[in-house]
């Protein structure tokens, strides 16, 4: 029971689980958002164009066809809002992975003016190879 109740605690705690729990979290909260937007909104919009009711409760024969109407407009409107966040955190860890990829590397050797050897350290004052002293760094 002890080994079951370790490996549960070590995987809740990994780093994935806990940012799909907040991710979770966050969603619900977006949900909320978004039936509010559509519910206060996009639905008395829609609503002027069916006479003497409101859309959300329009129910013809029985079929609650508005609820049904809503639900959609707040699934996709949720989707599109989704997919932008999703599109735009790719472009900017694409974006910061090519800022990663162009930046040079500061060299770590340099070259002895006197015998051309082309692996001296950086900083070093007298060169490895033909004992010179070499020049003070710029």
């Amino acid at each position: 029971m002890k080994k079951i109740l370790k490996e549960f605690r070590e995987f809740i705690s990994r780093g994935n689980v806990l940012d799909m729990a907040v991710g979770v979290v966050i969603a619900a909260a977006f949900t909320g958002v978004v039936n509010a937007a559509v519910s206060g909104l996009v639905t008395p919009i829609v609503g002027l164009f069916i006479p003497n009711t409101t859309f959300a409760e329009w129910a013809p024969g029985g079929f609650a066809i508005g609820a049904f109407i809503n639900a959609l407009i707040t699934f996709f409107v949720t989707a599109v809002v989704i997919f932008a966040i999703v599109k735009a955190v790719n472009a900017a860890r694409k974006l910061s992975k090519k800022k990663e990829e162009e930046a040079p590397a500061a060299p770590t050797t340099k070259t002895c003016p006197y015998c051309l050897s082309d692996d001296v350290k950086i900083g070093a004052v007298k060169c490895p190879h033909c004992g010179s002293e070499l020049p003070p760094e710029e």
